[in-house]
């Protein structure tokens, strides 16, 4: 305790953000393994294990996620400087508004997401209509340029024919 009066409480406050944010940084690792685990049943599973240890899997992730959640609370309430305030008040403040700009910016991302998707599958539609038609009128050149072959050879062959029948 007297190593902590001694100190600068900048360094002290340093020091106590630093602890506090290693644990948050384990926090939203163990988070987004769980995201991970609940976007993934969502899909159809194709891998090894049972479905009974996923779901243990799960049980145990969200048990370790509200025991650090409840270290950090307790540590924030009972064991930061009374310089510090209301830090768990703060920080879980804080904490939800984020929450809700990520959320939307995800909403944004997705949106934008949707959008470049539709404009893709636009941009073949009107692609794939363009090559029928050249490949139509192609066709269509093709068989009248074969066609006023044909024309011309037998024109051809009835003037030679005419010729050696006289």
């Amino acid at each position: 305790m007297q190593e902590i009066a001694k100190a600068d409480p900048n360094d002290v406050f340093t020091d106590i953000g630093n602890q506090l944010g290693a644990l948050m940084d384990s926090y939203d690792a163990i988070s987004k393994a769980f995201l991970k685990e609940q976007l993934e049943a969502k899909q159809v599973y194709r891998g090894e294990e049972s479905i009974g240890r996923r779901a243990l899997k799960r049980i145990l992730i969200t048990t370790r996620l509200d025991a650090m959640l409840a270290e950090i609370r307790e540590t924030m309430v009972y064991q930061a400087p009374p310089e510090l305030g209301n830090l768990w008040g703060k920080f879980e403040e804080m904490w939800q508004r984020i929450i809700v700009e990520q959320e939307e910016a995800h909403a944004e991302e997705l949106r934008l997401a949707q959008i470049a998707r539709w404009r893709r599958k636009r941009r073949i539609a009107e692609l794939r209509a363009k090559a029928v038609w050249v490949s139509a009128v192609i066709f269509v050149v093709v068989w009248a340029g074969f066609l006023m072959w044909l024309t011309t050879r037998s024109a051809i062959q009835r003037m030679y024919l005419g010729h050696l029948s006289w």
